[in-house]
């Protein structure tokens, strides 16, 4: 029995009970979909950019990921900003997809959600997330580039 005299250990373990649907109401409300699953949906292949916030004492993590790939039945290829947290056995996962060559503000809304997803859920496991700075290739096709 720990003894109430003294404060909380900063270590000491908080029992939760966490849901799916706890998880994507407070993380996926903006998502284009929401899932579970027993294993994670990720083809690893296809995937061009991540970032992880793992659980320093367990298999736990939350995870956000940029794959891109071509669907079936639609022209061009699709961007898809997927958050994935698994907790125990199970995968929950909110995705945002955009076709690549979708106009800059859509494409920057849901780079925006799934990081604050991602921020949000980062702290299930103890982790803060910090914000980066990347470079973008230019796109293929576009304005073309002019001096002023």
């Amino acid at each position: 029995m720990t003894s109430r005299t003294l404060d909380p250990d900063w270590d000491l373990p908080l029992p939760l009970n966490v849901t799916p649907a706890g998880l994507a109401n407070a993380l996926f409300v903006t998502a284009d979909e929401v899932h579970t699953s027993w294993q994670s949906c990720v083809d690893q292949s296809l995937v061009v950019a991540e970032s992880v916030a793992q659980d320093g004492h367990n298999a736990n993590y939350c995870r956000l990921i940029e794959q891109e790939y071509e669907e079936d039945g639609s022209d061009g290829i699709w961007h898809d900003w997927m958050v994935e947290v698994r907790i125990g056995e199970v995968f929950v996962a909110g995705h945002w997809r955009l076709p690549t060559d979708g106009r800059g503000a859509d494409w920057q809304w849901c780079n925006a959600e799934a990081q604050r997803a991602f921020t949000a859920a980062s702290v299930l496991f103890g982790r803060r997330v910090g914000q980066t700075v990347f470079v973008e290739e230019p796109l293929a096709s576009g304005p073309p580039a002019t001096r002023h």
